[in-house]
């Protein structure tokens, strides 16, 4: 593969990351923020790194599973997806990936 390819893969997955992140925020902002943004039934807060070290630490992978499966444990609870069941597994994870974005 020639360094142009490369190159050119390389930019279409930093576009492709932005767009999603960008779509997460409009998505978040208008799904998410009401438990978010307040820590409702334990929701980590968004912008607060020390309540979402451990979570971002076990991996993306693990963040999607409960965002779009639910999640039920002493920290708190959340319905699959937050309750908004038409969102599309993409569109979750853009979300995921904006929150996470936002908290480090």
């Amino acid at each position: 593969m020639k360094i142009t390819q490369i190159l050119t893969v390389a930019g279409i997955l930093i576009l492709t990351n932005t767009a999603s992140i960008a779509d997460g925020k409009s998505d978040y902002e208008s799904k998410c923020s009401a438990c978010h943004g307040f820590g409702v039934a334990g929701a980590p807060k968004l912008g607060d790194p020390a309540v979402w070290a451990d979570r971002i630490a076990q991996g993306n992978e693990k963040l999607y599973d409960n965002a779009i499966n639910g999640f039920s444990g002493t920290a708190g609870v959340m319905p699959p997806k937050g309750g908004f069941s038409a969102l599309s597994d993409e569109e979750t994870k853009a979300i995921v990936d904006y929150m996470v974005s936002q908290s480090q």
